[in-house]
């Protein structure tokens, strides 16, 4: 696998790029079928990537990295999970189901701008901090090819929210 050197920002920012590029597919596409497949293509991706950062990333950024930045972070997740699942419930002729597609693309965009941002982001802030970051990056890899796996075999699992209680996705 071509990935195996990366360090976990590497992983990470390489996640972005699929997203990213997945987004802008999905607005060229042409056709329900098509559009559904690329947009359940975006929901498997983002649901990965959150989940590792969630379970591995974000847990060895507390302490070291802005507070703040990371409490949005999860605030940011769980409103994509909203997303995803109704996204997930859709279908392409459903009225809302490329708004809910592009509004999702932009709270993405916005994300990905507060990780990555030069010196004050999340993971500039967490490589200054000395996090090990091959370290990570191992983890990262090895837990997202875990869950790849077990989605390809059962599916998606529905999104679990962090930081919201009043609503039940």
């Amino acid at each position: 696998m071509a990935d195996t050197k990366q360090d976990a920002i590497a992983l990470l920012k390489a996640d972005h790029r699929t997203v990213e590029d997945l987004f802008e597919q999905f607005e060229k596409a042409t056709g329900d079928g098509k559009k559904q497949k690329i947009a359940l293509q975006i929901c498997l991706e983002l649901t990965v990537h959150a989940q590792i950062e969630e379970e591995i990333f974000y847990p060895a950024c507390e302490g070291k990295i802005d507070e703040d930045l990371l409490k949005e972070a999860y605030v940011e997740h769980d409103g994509a999970k909203v997303l995803i699942a109704e996204i997930e419930a859709g279908a392409p002729s459903d009225e809302f189901y490329d708004a809910k597609v592009s509004v999702l693309s932009e709270q993405i965009e916005h994300h990905i701008g507060e990780e990555e941002q030069r010196m004050e982001g999340m993971f500039a802030q967490a490589r200054k901090a000395g996090l090990d970051m091959d370290a990570l990056g191992d983890q990262l890899r090895a837990r997202k090819q875990e869950l790849i796996a077990g989605y390809k075999a059962g599916g998606l699992a529905k999104p679990e929210t962090t930081t919201l209680t009043a609503v039940q996705v």
